[in-house]
């Protein structure tokens, strides 16, 4: 069973309408709930090469109970950028960027 999160998660993932902020050339690629979750999936785009920024996300934290009504926490990129972070949401929602059982996350280098 899904939980609720994810089903708003996904909602909110299939209905980005591409929002360009005034004055910028920003345009949001993608809408979780969750701060942590946004958090993860930023870090993702970042550590490939798209420069992305979360917007809302410390409103959004300071009260999980308004993050439906916020509609949540937003991922901007540059427009210029779009295509990449696209292709990058596409693999984090394939599950390119999980890690295995076996992954050694506390070893120092």
């Amino acid at each position: 069973m899904q939980a609720p999160s994810d089903t708003m998660n996904a909602t909110l993932a299939g209905v980005p309408e591409l929002a360009r902020l005034p004055g910028r050339d920003l345009v949001e690629v993608a809408r979780y709930l969750i701060p942590l979750e946004a958090n993860l999936v930023q870090g993702c785009l970042v550590a490939s090469g798209v420069p992305a920024v979360l917007a809302d996300a410390h409103l959004v934290q300071t009260d999980l109970l308004l993050a439906p009504a916020l509609g949540g926490v937003r991922i901007l990129v540059p427009q210029d950028h779009l295509q990449e972070a696209q292709a990058v949401l596409e693999a984090f929602a394939r599950g390119e960027f999980a890690l295995g059982e076996d992954a050694d996350v506390g070893a120092a280098p």
